[in-house]
């Protein structure tokens, strides 16, 4: 027994008679007799009492009826389901950005996003580089832009760029454009806590040259390191995407490190234990565009390609 058939008998009992299911078929009546005969053959039972006024389905031929449109709708269903796979993608998608990336990347995410998804929604969280990797972790956010790859085989890592890390003064301080990382020992700094992923890099590059900066201030707020180094508070060590505009404006003044220098890679990621939704690989996709665009463009001031 075969879908054509179950669509022929039930075309014959919704008809109530051969004749006219045949026609509605576009079926010769003989075949479609044909059909119906084989079908009572194969199953052992009679399916249609036959009468002047047309046929009717006996108890089998209605418990037939009954599983035949069940089966044909649900055909029809994955029919349509397959169908808008082609389509395009629809949901709600989480992202984790840390605070400066989301400076850079929110806005032109959006406007990609909706222009090319507009059945997809966004929902953009913003927090610190660790709180991104815990957020992904707990199942808060479906993809994440992390300045470390986690550890694990539950996480997928794609790298994307590295950026720059740049020593940051006040605007009337007097500087070289250069520095080594060994002129930072004993220098008076506004730097984030132990806890923050920048300031653990900082720790180990200086500890590795034996270099010991002198803690003016603990802050994890890049609004507010500016601002304290811009008072005079001390010099501090930030990306220089993060303070590009600042030192445009005048208002700070930034010092490329060298011998050796301060890069951190940035990377993207993803649950690899949860199955993505087209959602959500159209997003990373889109995501993935946008920051190499700006990579390429020159907007995100002081990166590289990874390497």
């Amino acid at each position: 027994m075969n879908l054509r058939q179950l669509r022929y008998f039930l075309a014959i009992t919704d008809r109530g008679s051969i004749t006219s299911a045949a026609e509605v078929l576009g079926v010769a009546q003989p075949a479609l007799s044909l059909h119906l005969k084989n079908m009572e053959a194969e199953l052992g039972t009679k399916l249609l009492e036959r009468h002047a006024a047309g046929v009717t389905p006996t108890e089998a031929g209605r418990l037939l009826a009954s599983r035949a449109r069940s089966i044909l709708d649900d055909v029809a269903r994955m029919t349509d389901d397959i169908r808008t796979l082609e389509a395009a993608p629809t949901g709600t998608v989480r992202i984790g950005l840390p605070g400066t990336i989301a400076e850079l990347v929110a806005l032109p995410l959006i406007e990609a996003v909706h222009a090319q998804y507009p059945g997809v929604t966004l929902n953009i969280l913003e927090g610190m580089s660790g709180f991104v990797s815990d957020w992904l972790t707990e199942g808060r956010v479906d993809i994440g832009v992390l300045y470390s790859a986690p550890n694990g085989s539950d996480v997928t890592s794609q790298p994307l760029l590295d950026e720059e890390l740049v020593l940051i003064l006040a605007a009337d301080v007097d500087s070289p454009t250069e520095i080594s990382l060994s002129d930072l020992d004993a220098m008076k700094m506004v730097l984030p806590s132990p806890a923050h992923g920048l300031r653990a890099l900082i720790d180990l590059a200086l500890g590795e040259i034996g270099v010991t900066p002198q803690i003016a201030v603990e802050i994890d707020a890049y609004a507010s390191i500016k601002s304290l180094v811009s008072s005079g508070y001390g010099a501090s060590i930030l990306p220089y995407h993060a303070v590009a505009r600042d030192v445009s404006h005048g208002r700070l003044k930034a010092v490329h490190v060298t011998t050796p220098g301060l890069w951190r890679r940035v990377h993207l990621v993803a649950q690899s234990n949860r199955p993505a939704t087209r959602a959500q690989t159209a997003v990373r996709d889109v995501l993935h565009s946008v920051i190499q665009k700006l990579l390429e463009d020159g907007h995100w001031t002081g990166a590289r390609p990874a390497g």
